[in-house]
């Protein structure tokens, strides 16, 4: 049966922050996410998932900025990341040693490493050597603490001339830094957004031990699993068959949005199948 992390910068949006945590677990999930945790000291977020049993599963190095304060301010912008940007490779560097030190006093495995926007005027090919290059040189760092670096293709109609869009482009890219611990953060929204054929995808990938999380929300509103053109009962079950024991995180909107209860509202999905299995 998969495991299910509740993305708590998507989900419980009704509640401040630090009380998600709280109401995640009273919906039974034991592990989150989080886009951003820099806005806590590491030790106060780590007493936080302490006091709720909670393990945190995966968070973005930063998207820009080279401190805190930088750091929220490249959040609240249009900034997407700094990965396959020339001339922001000390930016970038800052960013992945930030994100290492959180990792490390938090416990999280991995983290997922945004690859930025396509200047405009400039090709995707012109960028890739760059993008490249700094996830090797982070690959490094992170393999001395014991952290994965996660890739993830996300559609241009979410975020336009985001670089990385493709699984098979984001295979392509391992192939390319070729160090173990950078894999690819498999999010199934985005991929029947910009290429469909969910199934086959999932039995092309997850057998080469590179698909290092995955994600889920229904398309192609980007709510719950059950809202949709997405068949995730067929899909959940595919995992099972392919052997998959990693996470799948919960990232979507509550199609109630920030009403109150509009999360656990929405769990009919997750309470379904928790019965079948």
């Amino acid at each position: 049966m998969p495991q299910f992390a509740a993305n708590l910068s998507w989900l419980y949006t009704e509640l401040p922050m630090a009380e998600r945590f709280a109401a995640a677990a009273r919906d039974g999930f034991t592990a989150v996410e989080i886009l951003s945790p820099y806005a806590w000291a590491p030790q106060e977020l780590k007493a936080i998932l302490q006091q709720h049993g909670q393990q945190l599963v995966l968070f973005n190095a930063p998207p820009g900025g080279v401190d805190v304060a930088s750091i929220e301010k490249a959040w609240s912008s249009a900034q997407k990341g700094t990965a396959c940007l020339p001339g922001h490779e000390a930016e970038f560097r800052a960013g992945i040693a930030i994100a290492l030190e959180y990792a490390q006093a938090l416990g999280c495995p991995r983290i997922h490493v945004m690859a930025g926007i396509v200047p405009a005027g400039v090709e995707r090919e012109a960028v890739q050597a760059t993008y490249v290059n700094n996830l090797r040189e982070a690959a490094v760092l992170a393999a001395k603490v014991g952290v994965d670096l996660l890739i993830e293709p996300i559609n241009t109609r979410d975020i336009p001339r985001f670089f990385l869009n493709r699984q098979d482009h984001a295979h392509e890219i391992i192939r390319e830094v070729g160090a173990a611990n950078v894999k690819v953060q498999m999010d199934l929204y985005h991929c029947q957004v910009v290429e469909g054929d969910l199934a086959m995808k999932l039995r092309k990938y997850l057998p080469t031990g590179q698909v290092g999380h995955l994600q889920i929300a229904g398309a192609p509103g980007r709510n719950e699993p059950d809202v949709g053109e997405v068949n995730y009962p067929y899909l959940l079950a595919l995992l099972d068959e392919l052997g998959y024991d990693g996470w799948v995180g919960c990232e979507y909107k509550p199609l109630r949005g920030a009403q109150a209860g509009a999360t656990p509202d929405g769990l009919g999905w997750l309470k379904k199948f928790r019965e079948r299995a």
